[in-house]
């Protein structure tokens, strides 16, 4: 069973159609990563697959419609990390990480020993121990965004959606972030579902791309099917040279054009 069906997914802003008539599935334990252009309609999808913004047609989740699923029992079966968080500044840091454990404490009930554990050891797997007790508006762009993400590892739940996962971050705690998820989808059974700008990393890490432009799900396959100069060029707009190894492509260099 497909841990995400989207099923002719459109979405309606402002009065505009930014994700138009997407169909995508995603099996247990895949990473795959949507690219395209700015304006493609990759943060507007993974925040309708969230819950948080209206959509047309079908969403399903583990083989569940969305819409029939409670808050918190989307909260169990996916993690959103998004692009721009807002961050409550006096929180520590402990606290908040600590909200990813929500979904599983009942209304009139506190953390258990376990919620803690899961906390803590979210901040140690980002090198974010030293942290703990600082306040979230004390920290950098980059520290704030590798708390949030430590707050949907607390969350435990199967499905990791991703918006933007390396902003702010320099190449060292990119690489940290992204080798974190990998290591996770490693030790069980994890689906992440990714947007990402950085193209190069995006072959890296993925399994599979999907490319959006103008809102369309324009092209879905293997990294070698998806990162050929000709169909970057056409929809990025930008002349550009993929360098490849006996494994594939590995990289994505803007070439400057004379």
């Amino acid at each position: 069973m497909s841990t995400i069906s989207l099923r002719s997914v459109s979405v309606v802003l402002g009065g505009q159609r930014v994700v138009e008539e997407v169909a995508l599935e995603l099996e247990a334990g895949e990473w795959v990563c949507l690219i395209g252009p700015n304006g493609a309609g990759k943060s507007t999808l993974l925040r309708a697959i969230a819950g948080l913004v209206p959509f047309e047609g079908g969403i399903l989740l583990g083989g569940e419609p969305l819409p029939g699923l409670s808050r918190r029992e989307v909260a169990r079966r996916l993690a959103f990390v998004p692009q721009s968080p807002l961050l409550p500044p006096d929180f520590a840091v402990s606290e908040y990480v600590l909200l990813g454990r929500t979904p599983y404490i009942g209304p009139f009930g506190s953390e258990s020993r376990h919620d803690v554990a899961a906390a803590r050891r979210a901040l140690d797997r980002l090198e974010l121990g030293a942290f703990a007790d600082r306040r979230l508006h004390t920290l950098s762009g980059g520290e704030q965004h590798r708390v949030v993400l430590a707050r949907a590892l607390a969350q435990e739940a199967p499905l990791l959606l991703l918006d933007e996962p390396t902003t702010a971050l320099d190449i060292g705690r990119q690489q940290q972030a992204l080798e974190l998820v990998a290591e996770l989808r490693a030790q069980g059974p994890l689906t992440v579902l990714s947007a990402m700008h950085e193209l190069t990393l995006a072959l890296q890490y993925a399994d599979r791309l999907a490319l959006l432009s103008g809102g369309r799900l324009v092209a879905v396959g293997a990294p070698a099917e998806i990162a050929t100069e000709s169909l970057l060029a056409e929809h990025y707009a930008a002349d550009v040279q993929v360098i490849e190894n006996g494994d594939g492509p590995v990289a994505v260099v803007p070439r400057r054009r004379t």
